[in-house]
């Protein structure tokens, strides 16, 4: 079964926690801290893998998570930084938050590795946080920790030339006749359930990619059969062959099919039906003359006037398909050559930050404690032991409205504050 789409979780690594110790040497009766820094959490990225075609490999793993840092040492050793996981997909997918169902990042063009979710960073010893009034601190700050995100992963072929028509109109014999691939072909409705890629090559300077679109069928845009599956991967294509059966061996008016598949490549992505396109009106060597007109010349009076380069082939016996192909590539040569690439849609950075908790209270009567991840965050890039830092930690307070805080509680002066484990006298 052809897979191009999946549901994973994504996970980056948690930052190591930083270490709390004291020098111990002989005749240093009174060393200090020497905590060392936790290890970075890996990185979540996504990579390119041509050699893959399909995103079968998520079927039966859905969480993927990159390594932990691990927590600081004893003198100043820094722990180890938590591996990178590299997720490979296939060159064409789009990364999608699942929820909101906006782009993250589309791996095509010439992204073909991208840092998704960064891991947390390392949490810093209590060598940091030694100062004058607080020689032997006896806390160090928690490592920061890694973003979790559920994503959709879609593969959408890239192919230059797509192929579309109803089941059974010569698609797969078109693209066997015309390129180096091989799909199963037979004559019954959806031979092909998966798009085929195949390289053209016409002459030294004239090559393409072409893809066999599986059969649609009227009400596709609305999800009918396979339709939402099979449509998304012509909406990369820069130019569409609408292969039809103009005999008409089915049954089947090969007007009202054409019209029937165009009225659900609109309903699915209205820029489709402003793609270039070329009509191939296919199986010609089963026409028989039955006095109603030849099919060719009635596709033409409705579809030239529009602009729409009408053709007559014989997928099965080569007639009219070197013809075809060149008229496809002097479209690709006349428009532009990079596929549609997905611009970005979803900031991840912004939406997995969460505001820190921030715990302000009252401990006795006249001990107050302000404590939690985001003050601990601020004090782990603070140096209190110089006049810069510690006035950068005074409007840090006012600013946050800490002080005001606590001042409702009845903090006043020469009460104890405790920040984070360090504790000061409180002044106006």
């Amino acid at each position: 079964m052809f897979a191009d789409t999946a549901k994973i979780i994504i996970k980056s690594g948690k930052g190591g926690d930083g270490h709390v110790s004291f020098r111990r040497e002989l005749y240093v009766p009174n060393g200090g801290p020497d905590g060392g820094d936790g290890g970075r959490g890996g990185d979540l990225i996504f990579a390119v893998d041509k050699g893959m075609n399909t995103l079968s490999d998520f079927r039966f793993k859905r969480k993927y998570a990159a390594e932990d840092g691990e927590q600081g040492g004893k003198k100043r050793c820094h722990g180890k930084d938590g591996k990178d996981l590299v997720v490979k997909v296939p060159y064409g997918t789009i990364v999608r938050e699942a929820a909101s169902g906006k782009v993250i990042t589309d791996m095509s063009g010439d992204n073909l590795r991208e840092v998704v979710l960064k891991g947390g960073r390392g949490g810093l010893g209590n060598q940091h946080f030694a100062t004058s009034t607080m020689q032997a601190p006896r806390y160090a700050q928690p490592g920061k920790p890694g973003q979790e995100l559920e994503v959709i992963l879609e593969l959408k072929v890239i192919a230059d030339v797509g192929l579309v028509g109803f089941p059974n109109v010569g698609k797969s014999t078109l693209i066997s006749a015309s390129s180096n691939a091989r799909p199963e072909i037979a004559n019954y409705h959806f031979t092909t359930l998966q798009p085929h890629l195949g390289v053209v090559d016409l002459d030294d300077d004239t090559s393409f990619v072409m893809a066999d679109i599986p059969g649609l069928i009227e009400g596709a845009s609305e999800g009918a059969g396979l339709g939402h599956d099979f449509l998304r991967h012509i909406q990369r294509c820069r130019v569409i062959i609408h292969v039809v059966d103009a005999a008409g061996t089915e049954g089947r008016d090969p007007l009202e099919d054409i019209e029937k598949i165009n009225a659900e490549l609109k309903s699915f992505d209205a820029e489709l039906a402003a793609r270039p396109m070329i009509i191939a009106a296919n199986k010609m060597d089963a026409w028989t003359d039955d006095g109603s007109g030849d099919p060719v010349e009635r596709i033409r009076a409705v579809y030239e006037p529009r602009g729409i380069k009408v053709m007559s082939i014989s997928a099965a016996t080569g007639k009219g398909v070197r013809e075809l192909l060149y008229a496809a590539a002097d479209i690709l040569k006349a428009t532009a050559e990079e596929p549609k690439i997905y611009e970005k849609e979803f900031d991840v950075e912004s939406a997995v930050k969460e505001e820190l908790p921030l715990n302000v209270y009252k401990e006795s009567g006249h001990v107050y404690v302000v404590e939690g991840e985001r003050i601990e965050k601020m004090l782990g890039y603070t140096r209190l032991d110089t006049e810069r830092g510690f006035r950068f930690f005074q409007n840090y307070m006012k600013e946050n409205k800490i002080i005001d805080r606590l001042k409702e509680m009845g903090l006043s002066e020469g009460d104890t504050v405790r920040v984070g484990g360090i504790e000061f006298e409180y002044y106006e």
